[in-house]
């Protein structure tokens, strides 16, 4: 550890693009010098909408800014064997190098991990690909649709009526991504202890997996006596039909409703501000939560009646109320309730302001501050911190070029001239 960040000592070489960028952003926010090795020209990824002031052009996309902050940019054309040969030397002073090409690629330039170990014994690659190197998908390709649904989460996302939905949102890579920085970290740590680097292979199909929290250990319904089923707003528990999203005064919430142990104070915290808005029913005042079976009715002929006429209750609660006013009562009952927040309420969280989560960064090629998400962790010693705006293509070609190979600005124009760089 130093004071400019965990990782401050080590240097990373991203050959990756779009569907492997956020692995090298979050090793940069710990400290880590990333080097962003793009192909003459920048990028493909930088040509991704949105862009700033919505003026396509490769140095003002967004989406290529919220993941390549804090690190430097280099072009590299791996395709000449001028440029391999600027690769094989960066390699020997970097501790690794993070790509996302198709499988095999690397090993069909010359430049797998057994050639970059041997260049360099400590190096750890890490590779990002749909389903991995090895299996009987290896060779497919796949988009973000793809993934989420060869991962699961389209199988119990949407209404059962209509055609399974995936996260609005694309981020099936984005989750490839954060597990390969897991990866890399972890072989980080056997380098540590054995001075030996690793090949981490991830795949993207896997990294979904790992998204779908308590529905992975349902799939076997013969073992556990139900199965989960895509149920909308709702969730299935059993024969049980629960709902978890409602409609609130200005937006929506998620609560859990849950008996037992696990459940009875959140229950409870309910029955108080059912009481307090005066829609709570006679027959559920002195209701005994901690021992509430949901499957058992206790004043209604069937458990799914009684689950409904509860519901029922609550829905006509939230519509009285805000998101912020549910959720400051949450706080304060215990209640397993959450707001289902839109970007502008995330900005304005203040849980997020209050640990900064926003930082304003400097462009001073644009002569504007722009407002990025901050770190994903915060420490006492070492923080996590944003230190460097998006780069532009190549800039940092000198820097590293020069100051980490020795090469002479003469060396760079033959460079040029003949497209390694």
């Amino acid at each position: 550890m130093t004071p400019d960040g965990l990782l401050a000592p080590y240097r990373v070489l991203d050959l990756t693009d779009d569907r492997g960028w956020v692995c090298g952003r979050i090793l940069a926010d710990l400290g880590a010098d990333v080097i962003k090795v793009e192909p003459p020209g920048g990028d493909p990824g930088r040509r991704r909408g949105p862009f700033y002031h919505d003026m396509p052009d490769p140095e003002r996309s967004l989406y290529f800014w919220a993941f390549n902050l804090n690190k430097r940019s280099i072009t590299l054309n791996l395709e000449t064997a001028d440029g391999q040969e600027l690769f094989r030397r960066l390699v020997v002073v970097s501790d690794f190098v993070v790509e996302s090409f198709e499988p095999g690629r690397l090993d069909s330039l010359g430049l797998g991990f057994d050639e970059l170990r041997r260049l360099n014994p400590r190096i750890i690659l890490v590779s990002i690909s749909a389903f991995g190197r090895d299996g009987p998908y290896a060779g497919y390709r796949a988009t973000d649709i793809v993934g989420m649904a060869m991962g699961g989460m389209m199988a119990i996302s949407g209404d059962p009526d209509r055609p399974p939905v995936r996260v609005s949102v694309p981020q099936a890579w984005l989750h490839a991504g954060a597990q390969a920085a897991a990866g890399a970290m972890i072989a980080h740590y056997y380098r540590e202890m054995t001075g030996r680097g690793q090949h981490v292979d991830v795949s993207m199909q896997q990294a979904v997996i790992w998204t779908l929290m308590n529905e992975t250990p349902f799939p076997l319904p013969d073992f556990y006596g139900f199965d989960l089923r895509r149920a909308g707003a709702r969730r299935t528990t059993g024969r049980l039909v629960i709902r978890q999203i409602y409609p609130c005064r200005d937006g929506y919430v998620c609560l859990l409703i849950l008996g037992g142990q696990a459940g009875a104070k959140s229950m409870r915290g309910l029955v108080t501000l059912l009481d307090e808005a005066g829609l709570l029913p006679d027959w559920l005042r002195d209701f005994e939560w901690e021992t509430w079976d949901m499957a058992t009715p206790r004043h209604h002929p069937t458990a799914q009646a009684e689950i409904e006429a509860i519901e029922g209750l609550l829905a006509e609660l939230f519509r009285q109320k805000t998101k912020v006013e549910l959720y400051e009562a949450a706080l304060k009952y215990g209640i397993l309730l959450a707001p289902v927040n839109t970007v502008t309420d995330l900005f304005n969280n203040p849980q997020l302001t209050a640990r900064g989560f926003w930082v304003e960064v400097e462009h001073p090629e644009l002569g504007a501050r722009i407002t990025y998400p901050g770190p994903f962790i915060q420490g006492t010693l070492n923080p996590a911190r944003i230190y460097r705006r998006p780069p532009l293509i190549g800039e940092h070609n000198e820097e590293v070029y020069g100051g980490l190979l020795g090469l002479s600005r003469s060396d760079l124009e033959y460079l040029r001239g003949v497209n390694a760089i």
